[in-house]
């Protein structure tokens, strides 16, 4: 399982392990968590970076609409998975 390393602005800098990735209307996710093996929280992120940049950015999908959409996604794509 891929291993990041998010460093926010202000903060301690975390790690996440990938869960999956899509791509919905160009826009990349990715799906996280803090814990490799096990149940655990997971986030869904989104790619917000810029064209050109050279390192992703992501944040945090928050807007109800858009999560659902890409959460059902991420749902189908990993059978044993259920997000809430």
């Amino acid at each position: 399982m891929e291993k990041l390393i998010f460093e926010p602005e202000e903060g301690i800098p975390v790690e996440f392990y990938v869960l999956e990735q899509t791509k919905l209307g160009g826009v990349s996710y990715i799906l996280v968590t803090e814990e490799e093996e096990g149940d655990g929280d997971a986030l869904i992120l989104k790619d917000v970076s810029a064209s050109g940049d050279k390192e992703a950015v992501y944040e945090i999908v928050e807007d109800e609409t858009e999560l659902a959409a890409v959460a059902s996604v991420f749902e189908s794509m990993l059978e044993d998975i259920e997000l809430s």
